[in-house]
């Protein structure tokens, strides 16, 4: 049996802020004990982790990454190899990552080609959900198998017509079956079509910088297509969750659907909490590092997503990392904005912008673990497996540093790709160590972990449901 015992720390969960010592055995958490305490001080153990002025917060839970996603020609820029170990170096522990169902293949095609992707090579541990781009009456059967073995999340797309896009009667019809299957549905709800008819025109007046990808995904479109994901969720009876949402009148659409009791959920990202348009319009092509989708809002939209994530109406931060490298990738775009690789690298950055929040005052620190860590967990069936320091739960564990202070930059960020959209941000906290499992994979602002230490997590349905 190995043993670690971490001393000192102020263990902070979604529920609990106490000065305890954590006792580690084979890979899991086997008991919190007050520190000084003799039950504390009775612990032995070949190894002992000093966090003595330090946070010891569980692993983070990032619930929306794409390492290795084809898009727009190109792919993702990292793998499931270097971007787990820069979520490592972030005091991430766990992903859930996309598998992609290609229109005319199946379900169980896709999955396989991400599970040969990710298998041994990553890092931390992982998950999956599955992009559902192709409904039809057996797609609709392989998702009863999917949630069955514990790909439980199903993600469609008002966006992107004629690569991912599904129309309303593919949306309900895969609600009406994840109703009685118990999985999740995941929107991307932006009018697609809508768009595309707005980049035509923009496109048309010689508008092609990429400051333009910002003004033709318009806030009401984003807005228009949470507000009819909503309603068809409800007329199939199936709960609902909005991913990366940017726009406040989309928290608002929100907002609203939570106060009819509804089973509806929003996540944003730190994009939208940290960057603007403003980066959108920045000089030359340097504004084309910040295309994503959805898009970047004026400054003010900020404000609306922080309330948000105080009062619930908006329960996840996740990253929504899809990284492509400024040269020959994000330049595929130069003289049409359209054709610029949406995404942004940031899996690394979460936990740190989001302890810089808590200095800032937009959250407390409880709040941060609950939103980064345990509500990801719970909304996505890992918990308290993952997301929480409690007795049973895997050893995953950050010891963080909340008065370090750091520069947010390409030159020492560990990520597959050649910017920062926080180049120059400083910020206040950072990861010391990390166990995955007990393991160490960051141990003092060192890399020692492997690929193939993490292992792939099947999950249960959403544990988060009224």
């Amino acid at each position: 049996m190995s043993r670690t015992v971490i001393r000192g720390g102020l263990v902070i969960t979604a529920s609990d802020e106490i000065h305890a010592d954590v006792l580690i055995e084979d890979g899991r958490i086997a008991a919190l004990a007050a520190s000084g305490t003799p039950a504390a001080e009775a612990w032995t153990a070949e190894k002992a982790i000093d966090a003595t002025g330090k946070y010891v917060i569980p692993g983070g839970v990032d619930a929306h990454t794409h390492m290795e996603l084809p898009f727009g020609g190109t792919f993702a820029s990292d793998t499931f190899e270097t971007g787990t170990r820069a979520a490592a170096w972030g005091g991430t522990t766990t992903i859930v990552d996309f598998a992609v169902q290609s229109v005319g293949h199946t379900l169980r095609e896709g999955l396989d080609a991400w599970h040969a992707k990710a298998e041994g090579n990553c890092a931390i541990d992982y998950a999956f959900h599955m992009i559902v781009s192709d409904v039809n009456q057996e797609t609709l059967k392989e998702m009863d198998l999917l949630v069955e073995e514990g790909v439980t999340s199903f993600k469609q797309f008002m966006a992107y017509p004629g690569v991912f896009y599904s129309d309303d009667g593919q949306i309900l019809r895969a609600m009406q079956r994840s109703a009685e299957n118990g999985g999740l549905i995941m929107m991307h709800a932006e009018n697609g079509i809508a768009i595309d008819v707005l980049v035509e025109q923009a496109l048309a007046r010689g508008e092609t910088d990429p400051r333009y990808h910002g003004e033709v995904r318009k806030a009401l479109l984003e807005a228009e297509a949470t507000h009819r994901a909503i309603k068809l969720a409800q007329v199939a009876g199936a709960p609902l969750y909005v991913v990366h949402v940017s726009a406040m009148e989309a928290v608002a659409e929100l907002a609203r659907a939570r106060d009819e009791g509804l089973n509806v959920f929003g996540e944003t990202c730190p994009q939208y909490l940290f960057l603007s348009t403003d980066n959108l319009a920045e000089p030359g092509f340097e504004g084309s590092k910040y295309v994503c989708s959805t898009p970047l809002r004026p400054r003010e939209h900020q404000a609306k997503l922080w309330q948000g994530l105080r009062t619930n109406d908006l329960q996840v931060v996740s990253t929504d990392h899809c990284p492509f490298c400024f040269v020959g990738q994000k330049e595929l775009g130069w003289g049409d904005f359209s054709k610029i690789p949406n995404g942004l690298p940031g899996v690394e950055n979460r936990m740190d912008l989001l302890h810089q929040a808590v200095v800032d005052g937009h959250i407390s620190r409880r709040r941060w673990i609950e939103i980064a860590c345990a509500t990801p967990a719970r909304m996505f069936g890992m918990y308290p497996k993952k997301g929480t320091i409690t007795p049973g739960a895997d050893a995953d564990v950050v010891i963080y540093d909340p008065h370090a202070e750091q520069t947010v930059s390409a030159d020492t960020h560990h990520m597959n790709v050649d910017y920062s959209a926080y180049e120059g941000k400083r910020i206040t906290g950072r990861v010391e160590t990390v166990l995955s499992r007990g393991v160490p994979v960051i141990t003092e602002r060192e890399y020692t972990g492997r690929a193939g230490h993490g292992v792939y997590t099947p999950r249960s349905t959403c544990q988060y449901l009224n």
